[in-house]
């Protein structure tokens, strides 16, 4: 039985819904009109525009997270008298499900895998959505709007959760904080301030954040309550040898994760099982080759400084990093010079370059300016020497050069794999 909307959101659905962005999200939110039985239209930069006349057909606009609130769109949609929400927002109207939200800068990806990965082998109906690629509008399409047993493990991105008007999460799980989408945000303060509108959302005693989130939280005047605080720790537990978790920055993970499972009054021996069966999805600092003693390492979803930063932390080796991409503003310079000391070379690539290449001037760090990534892994294994790595961890967004950050992996580790062939023709 198809799930019902709320008495507020009814009337608005007797006529089509705009639906802003024909991405996945878009998609979504069409799967779920569909089963509610209401028309949904969708409009994108690409395809159909959205104008006054358009607006004088709809009551509701549903958006993906690519629209900021600032959006011409939205501004129209809102002076036209549409109720306006946010993908994400949407569908939890009628998901009849438990819902765990999942935040952070780094980690929320895999915390949101690998928590769902814990809870099936538990026993429990899990599902792993939101902004991990599984929008929670198809979620909940696919299961007719849920049952009342059934968790989703949501990853909340901080596009999704500056406009939350009507999830509540039943927790909330934050990794930690560092620069990031500055391009979108006013300043870290309005980045850090769109994901503590999820804080707000859930009750205090089923909050569980790391200690970079408290620190800036207190820069902010905000105040977590003590029970928010997940115990973070400099030394792994020996448990977790042999797992993903088994050193920073993944051990971090782990501890906010073992936080939320023992409040729910859960087994840890459950999780610490599951930790031993879980995997780390693709493009995740990833070694895929060593060819004459050098090591290859994908890290392509590392799309901000703090993601490379933490990648770095791994290595005791000398590093040839491959850097760059699509600005997402922050401070290149100050990223160059923290990275400084722990990179052997940087191999420069996408829009970004030119100003990574005039950090790296400043702080006196080897670097290469290269067309494309197959010049930067040609540039890499040439200056490479038995022992170095070589590593794809840009620190910038993928789409001026490519699709996403997997397009950007697979053609790294398919350059990589051209590399292993020619040496061995050699």
């Amino acid at each position: 039985m198809p799930p019902t909307a709320p008495d507020f959101l009814a009337a608005r659905l007797q006529r089509p819904v705009a639906v802003f962005g024909e991405g996945v999200s878009g998609r979504g939110v069409l799967a779920l009109l569909r089963i509610l039985g209401v028309e949904g239209i969708i409009y994108d930069a690409r395809g159909t525009e959205f104008n006054a006349a358009a607006a004088g057909r709809h009551d509701l606009a549903v958006f993906s997270p690519g629209f900021a609130p600032t959006h011409d769109w939205l501004r129209l949609a809102h002076a036209q008298g549409l109720l306006c929400l946010g993908e994400l927002d949407f569908a939890s109207l009628f998901w009849r499900g438990r819902l765990v939200a999942i935040t952070g800068t780094n980690g929320k990806t895999t915390l949101t895998e690998f928590l769902a990965h814990a809870l099936q082998t538990a026993g429990v109906p899990a599902f792993a959505t939101g902004n991990i690629g599984r929008p929670l509008s198809d979620l909940v399409a696919d299961r007719a709007g849920g049952e009342a047993r059934d968790l989703a493990i949501c990853e909340v991105s901080s596009f999704q959760a500056e406009t939350l008007q009507h999830l509540r999460p039943e927790a909330t799980l934050w990794t930690n904080f560092a620069e990031d989408h500055l391009e979108r945000h006013d300043g870290m303060a309005g980045y850090f301030a769109a994901k503590w509108n999820l804080i707000a959302r859930t009750k205090a005693g089923a909050v569980f954040v790391g200690p970079t989130v408290v620190a800036f939280a207190r820069e902010q005047g905000l105040t977590l309550p003590a029970s928010a605080v997940a115990l973070v720790e400099a030394a792994a537990d020996p448990r977790l040898a042999e797992t993903v978790f088994a050193a920073a920055p993944q051990w971090e993970n782990f501890q906010i994760a073992s936080a939320w499972w023992r409040s729910a009054g859960r087994d840890e021996a459950e999780l610490l099982a599951a930790a031993r069966s879980f995997r780390l999805g693709r493009h995740r600092l990833a070694r895929v080759a060593e060819i004459a003693g050098v090591g290859y390492w994908n890290d392509s979803k590392a799309t901000n400084f703090h993601a490379v930063e933490a990648a770095l932390t791994r290595f005791s080796q000398p590093v040839l990093l491959i850097a760059g991409g699509k600005a997402k503003g922050g401070d290149i310079a100050g990223f160059v010079r923290r990275i400084a000391p722990r990179v052997k070379h940087l191999c420069l690539i996408g829009e970004t370059q030119a100003a990574l290449a005039a950090a790296c001037a400043v702080c006196r760090v080897a670097h290469t300016l290269c067309a494309g990534l197959a010049e930067a892994v040609q540039a890499a294994a040439r200056l490479a020497v038995a022992g170095d790595a070589v590593l794809l961890s840009p620190g910038f967004a993928s789409f001026d050069q490519f699709r996403n950050y997997e397009d950007r992996g697979e053609q790294f580790e398919k350059l990589v794999g051209g590399l292993g062939t020619a040496a061995s023709l050699r």
